[in-house]
């Protein structure tokens, strides 16, 4: 495959979202941002997520329309597999991704970037009760589960996990993954591009 699959991990209220966003703005044409399918109703706080039911879940999985597929938090969650053909195209594409689920993603994907998004636990708790969207037994749950999975082993062959901090700005955080990628040990280069949407799902 052509292009590269940037597989964004952190906890609930890491801002992935938002960080996703702002680095595809900044990629521009070639860049492709993944909308998310979940089995949860749609929010504003959780922007490019398809949202469907666990029966429609189940279905677009046993159909084989999804290229990855996880579950967490009492969720279901997963990527459509047309991020296959925007590979293959030569597009980077952008993938709001799990901890948990990065060793499969890594066998799916030999060249996966992955990038592991931290963010202080203090300012996680703000941020999680800020966006109202868990009870706080959710919110305790997913502190929880943050701390068991805050630290990623690297596997042999594969490219490192990347640690981008987004307690502060998400700006800085948005530069930082963007400027990491641009590296030329991440892969090829991509030229800078404001306003290049053309490559985003519509949701």
């Amino acid at each position: 495959m052509a292009g590269r699959l940037i597989y964004l991990m952190g906890p609930s209220g890491s801002g992935k979202d938002t960080v996703l966003e702002g680095v595809f703005s900044l990629m521009g044409h070639g860049c492709y941002l993944a909308p998310r399918v979940v089995t949860r109703p749609y929010t504003d706080t959780e922007r490019g997520s398809i949202p469907v039911s666990a029966s429609e879940f189940a279905s677009m999985e046993s159909c084989g329309l999804l290229a990855m597929a996880w579950h967490a938090n009492g969720l279901a969650y997963g990527v459509l597999r047309d991020i296959n053909d925007k590979l293959v195209a030569g597009c980077d594409v952008l993938v709001n991704g799990s901890r948990q689920y990065l060793p499969e993603a890594r066998k799916r994907y030999q060249d996966l970037v992955p990038v592991l998004l931290c963010v202080d636990e203090r300012q996680l708790l703000l941020r999680l009760h800020a966006r109202g969207r868990e009870s706080g037994e959710q919110i305790q749950a997913r502190l929880m589960r943050n701390a068991n999975l805050a630290v990623l082993d690297d596997a042999p062959g594969a490219r490192p996990v990347a640690l981008i901090d987004n307690s502060g700005k998400a700006d800085d955080a948005i530069r930082a993954l963007y400027e990491y990628l641009n590296e030329s040990g991440t892969g090829r280069r991509v030229n800078p591009s404001r306003g290049g949407h053309s490559h985003r799902h519509a949701t």
